[in-house]
């Protein structure tokens, strides 16, 4: 069948003859889109830019690892910073050893800073806490991811997050010091900072120091108050009622209401004093347990010393008091017991740390430095002296009793040792004690006495007694009832003749009446011859020779 373009070709190959025509080349139409593929290009363009969009808004993707999902759901929870959405949570997942969970979160593109290195996040929910009641806007819209922005230069992509909501946010100003305590007492985040009764900051965060001897408190000050934080300035517990009996009453002292519920804290400097150059961010401060215990001045190192009683020491506890005549030098920090082979008895150590530098302070001049060889020369010259520690009761409803130095001229000789470690320091016993050993005494030297002896002795008396009485009933009673009736009779005669109508009573009377006429003339005569002595010799003058 031939072509309709021309003959075939020969078999060998070769051109074609050239009385064939040359075939016409047509040119194909360029072709045009129709209108119905402009709507979905122009979809497909819009998605792309949203897809783009999308892209270029997203911000980084970080973890956020909690103990708890509760309240948390992919998709609807948001990340918020200051009630602004920067973030929403993509998943939630157990962690590969199932104790937390961990939340992925996308973050905005304008959320960037909250992938720092030291930022934080918590779950924002209803609590009650020390600082009050928080997060009651989630009863009703549900739990959200709280932030606080970090200032660190290095950028991080996985994060522990907070089980509380920080204490103190990044933006607050303010000055952060860390206090050192031997308790935690009822402190709390959250809990109130008082100066002067004014609520000025609050508890940020406390943690176990690595020795296990101590706490460490971080507190934060706001502005403006964080300017009467000086370094001299004392903190201490504020914590409950403080209630002291002195000779004007009872006095109540809180710095609040809330402090008797959840605790507190408080700092100023001390009465009379400045409060020295403003602190530092991060300063380090001595947490007090009391006002008082704050504002004593300095005490120095202390010195460790023991000292051996032989007595029950029922009633002495690990704290009690170390006293000299009023003040306060120490107190006691431990209470054993140690066995003597060579006395065959018990002795009770009991350990104490001791500040001298109390007493130095109310001493006049230089005091001598504790440890050093004048200092031991001091504490030689009052041992010889009569320096002695005494267990002394303090209470007498409850029997405590605390341990009091003193000066006992009368006290036996005794040294001090200050090669033993610690220091041993002579004892003697309380009057209490000396009291029972001699009702002790006395005891004894009772029981020496012949009380059945005695006894026997004495019925014998009585019964002999009881026969001369009876003797005295039968013969001598008798004799005297007759001498009394005579006795009677003579003082009836007596009476009678001693009445004022009686013939002697009238005798008498006539006998002195006359008696006083002739004392009266030898009255008159004695006044005459006082007058005219001559009368003795030539008479009276009116009478003739």
């Amino acid at each position: 069948m031939n072509s309709p373009k021309g003959p075939t070709p020969p078999a060998g190959g070769g051109s074609l003859p050239p009385d064939l025509p040359e075939p016409d080349i047509v040119k194909p139409r360029r072709w045009l889109p129709s209108l119905v593929w402009i709507v979905p290009l122009v979809a497909a363009l819009i998605g792309i830019a949203l897809v783009v969009k999308s892209v270029t808004s997203r911000g980084p993707t970080i973890t956020i690892s909690f103990l708890s999902a509760e309240g948390l759901e992919p998709g609807k929870t948001k990340v918020k910073y200051k009630d602004v959405d920067i973030g929403s949570v993509r998943a939630i997942k157990l962690s590969p050893n199932l104790s937390r969970v961990l939340v992925t979160v996308e973050l905005t593109k304008d959320a960037e800073n909250f992938a720092k290195k030291d930022s934080h996040f918590w779950v924002v929910r209803a609590r009650i806490g020390a600082s009050g009641v928080s997060g009651l806007g989630t009863l009703l819209s549900g739990s959200y991811i709280g932030a606080d922005p970090g200032r660190s230069s290095d950028t991080a992509s996985d994060f522990v997050g907070l089980e509380t909501p920080p204490a103190v946010t990044i933006d607050e100003k303010g000055h952060r010091y860390t206090l050192h305590s031997e308790a935690l007492g009822s402190l709390d985040i959250g809990t109130p900072i008082f100066y002067r009764r004014i609520q000025v900051g609050q508890v940020t965060g406390y943690s176990l120091d690595k020795d296990g001897n101590g706490v460490t408190v971080q507190v934060f000050v706001s502005a403006p108050y964080d300017q009467y934080v000086g370094t001299n300035t004392r903190w201490w517990h504020a914590s409950g009622v403080n209630v002291q009996l002195d000779s004007n009453g009872i006095k109540v002292n809180t710095q609040s209401l809330a402090t008797v519920i959840v605790g507190g804290l408080a700092f100023q400097a001390p009465p009379g004093q400045a409060m020295g150059p403003q602190a530092p961010d991060y300063s380090t401060f001595t947490l007090a347990t009391d006002e008082v215990e704050a504002m004593r001045e300095p005490d120095g190192a202390p010195q460790r010393v023991v000292m051996y009683f032989n007595q029950s020491l029922r009633g002495l506890s690990v704290g009690a008091p170390v006293d000299f005549r009023g003040i306060v030098l120490g107190q006691v920090t431990g209470i054993g017991i140690e066995y003597d082979p060579k006395e065959h008895n018990f002795t009770m150590p009991v350990t104490m740390d001791l500040y001298p530098q109390r007493l130095a302070r109310r001493t006049r001049g230089d005091a001598p430095i504790p440890g050093s060889p004048q200092g031991q020369e001091l504490v030689k010259r009052l041992v010889a002296r009569g320096l002695r520690g005494q267990l002394r009761t303090g209470n007498l409803i409850t029997g405590q009793l605390y341990v009091a130095l003193d000066i006992f001229p009368k006290a036996p000789a005794a040294k001090v040792d200050f090669d033993h470690v610690p220091m041993e320091l002579p004892t003697i016993p309380n009057s209490l004690e000396e009291l029972q050993a001699q009702v002790a005494d006395i005891a004894k030297k009772l029981d020496k006495i012949p009380f059945d002896q005695i006894g026997n002795n004495l019925n014998d008396s009585l019964k002999n007694a009881n026969q001369l009485f009876g003797k005295v009933n039968d013969e001598i009673l008798p004799q005297m009832r007759g001498t009394l009736d005579q006795a009677q009779k003579t003082f009836s005669a007596a009476q009678s003749t001693l009445q004022q109508d009686s013939p002697l009573q009238s005798d008498v009377h006539q006998a002195l009446q006359e008696l006083t006429r002739t004392l009266q003339s030898l009255n008159a005569l004695s006044d005459y011859l006082e007058r005219h002595p001559e009368s003795l010799l030539r008479g009276k003058s009116g009478d003739k020779p």
